[in-house]
């Protein structure tokens, strides 16, 4: 297991960070958090939790905001070398209204689980998971799964991790992240992060 504290602009996890931008670190509920702007603020570590994990559990409390871009990444992990990856993302089709959209690519396979019928208010902090057990993709909002697929998965080697954009710069997060957590394993919802 893995917890990142997204409370400063100088490590996470132990690992350097490379800011763009102007996130600031704020005050948030339980502790502190970084807070992206929507454009041109994100943190780039060049690590990721998942190499070597064919089972796992990747969960972020975080805020979305108003005003941002229609679609938005806010966590974003990477194989150096291919276009393998997993992705947490926001869609926000309606004024102060949004939904999660998670994502997953292994070689010739991907899929997202596309919650747009699932719509929250903005502005209020969530805890959002993704849950792959082998052979199935899950995702859940606030500990109430959304939406499930199976996908034929090979596990990531090293690579990178983009916070508050797409690693390929676009797609920009409005919106506050307070922590990631990687656990090696399937979680149940009880055993998730606590608000």
């Amino acid at each position: 297991m893995s917890e990142w504290r997204i409370d400063n602009l100088e490590t996470v996890g132990g690992h350097p960070i490379t800011t763009l931008g102007a996130p600031k670190v704020i005050d948030a509920p339980g502790g502190r958090a970084v807070a992206f702007g929507g454009e041109g603020d994100a943190l780039l570590l060049n690590t990721h939790p998942l190499v070597g994990l064919d089972r796992f559990t990747v969960e972020v409390l975080f805020r979305p905001d108003a005003d941002g871009p229609v679609e938005q990444r806010f966590l974003h992990l990477q194989e150096d070398g291919s276009e393998d990856r997993l992705l947490f993302e926001t869609r926000l089709p309606t004024p102060g209204q949004w939904f999660l959209d998670t994502f997953i690519k292994s070689g010739a396979h991907s899929h997202a689980l596309f919650a747009r019928t699932f719509l929250h208010p903005v502005g209020e902090w969530y805890h959002a998971a993704l849950v792959f057990d082998g052979r199935e993709m899950r995702h859940y909002l606030n500990g109430v799964q959304e939406l499930a697929h199976e996908i034929a998965f090979t596990p990531l080697r090293a690579g990178k991790t983009s916070i508050g954009v797409r690693m390929n710069r676009v797609s920009w997060f409005k919106g506050a992240i307070r922590m990631i957590r990687f656990t090696d394993g399937v979680l149940e919802p009880e055993a998730f992060l606590k608000m």
